[in-house]
């Protein structure tokens, strides 16, 4: 897996027994600063896209069949000892059915048959396109994965946040639908922010920066109107939307910006996150249990702020239940190879917005 905030290469190396699936090891390669640098570029509009796309298209292939190759001599394994390798890709374009855009599209790179070629592993890849050509949003796939691996007798979230925040809500009623959508930015504008006032860092740290500024509540309502946060689900977004020029235009549309100082202003786009991810987790149910995952869960501010507005819910990290948070979308890309395999259905209608369910992924073979 290789999130939105394209700071690294996530594995794990999962067994599968009676569908359940169990974490024997996970690994993490961290970008060079170059490569992430042709990711984010590729999030917006340029010159010569089409060159850059396909080369980084076989870098990107080239990285991953590294970082594998790597994890299976650490674990003292070898290629005829994995069945598949369950490959997301790295998205750089997501243009889902949201009503404003005509041609829905997603665009994952990391060349499946060259990762294959290098790794000598078959690999399941392309899992998203299939559930946008039945009019689905093609994300967010993992509820399909948090319901095959998670229940509980209270209604239960899980929070991941990357780049991008997305919630799955698996009610305790068994008769109700489990509902997943992106709630919005994730660590995505505060990474941007921080960066660009602190640039020899990638991001604020267990949000002590923005630990040290203080919300200014017109900005955020400002933000806050963005016609992304009234839509209702199924919707999914990501960088391309939430992006620098998002930032820099609402800024410059917010009168007393000039004047603000960067920590309040990052204050402040954390309170965008946790408030738009608190919101529609009350809207969902006015209790249960609230899991974290993904980057954002590090940063302690922004823990605490969803603490605070979910004070009816308990608020934990994934890692109170033994599962490894930092894993989890690795893990469960992993489970969309082995129920490729099986011939599960991998997408939720209920959350997708697909006309059915649909075992997802293709076939590359080494």
């Amino acid at each position: 897996m290789s999130g939105t905030s394209a700071d690294g290469i996530d594995l794990a190396l999962v067994y599968f027994d009676h569908e359940k699936p169990a974490l024997k090891a996970s690994f993490y390669q961290e970008y060079p600063t170059e490569i992430h640098q042709k990711i984010t570029a590729l999030y917006q509009t340029s010159d010569d896209e089409i060159e850059l796309m396909g080369s980084l298209d076989i870098e990107l292939a080239q990285h991953f069949a590294s970082a594998v190759n790597e994890f299976i001599n650490q674990q003292s394994l070898k290629a005829s000892d994995i069945i598949a390798i369950g490959n997301h890709g790295q998205t750089i374009r997501h243009r889902p059915p949201n009503g404003y855009q005509q041609h829905a599209f997603t665009l994952q790179i990391g060349c499946n048959e060259t990762l294959a070629a290098l790794t000598g592993i078959r690999v399941i890849g392309q899992f998203r396109r299939k559930d946008i050509a039945h009019g689905g949003q093609g994300a967010p796939l993992v509820p399909a994965f948090h319901k095959a691996l998670l229940s509980d007798d209270e209604p239960l979230f899980v929070v991941n946040i990357g780049g991008i925040a997305n919630i799955t809500y698996l009610p305790n009623d068994t008769e109700q639908a489990v509902v997943g959508f992106d709630t919005g930015p994730g660590n995505a504008l505060l990474d941007i922010w921080y960066q660009a006032n602190n640039p020899n860092d990638r991001y604020d740290e267990g949000g002590k920066w923005s630990s040290t500024g203080t919300v200014i509540q017109p900005l955020l309502n400002h933000l806050r109107e963005d016609k992304y946060f009234k839509l209702p689900p199924p919707k999914s977004t990501g960088r391309e939307y939430f992006h620098a020029q998002w930032l820099n235009d609402n800024l410059s549309a917010f009168e007393q910006s000039k004047s603000l100082l960067p920590q309040d202003i990052q204050a402040t786009l954390c309170a965008l996150t946790a408030g738009s991810i608190s919101e529609q987790i009350r809207l969902l149910s006015t209790t249960g249990k609230v899991f974290l995952c993904g980057g954002g869960a590090h940063n302690k501010h922004l823990l605490n702020l969803i603490k605070q507005q979910l004070n009816d819910h308990s608020v934990a990290s994934l890692n109170a239940l033994n599962i490894d948070g930092d894993a989890l979308e690795a893990m469960a890309f992993a489970w969309f190879a082995y129920a490729f395999d099986k011939k599960i259905k991998g997408n939720i209608p209920s959350v997708t917005g697909a006309s059915k369910a649909l075992v997802l992924g293709n076939e590359y073979l080494a």
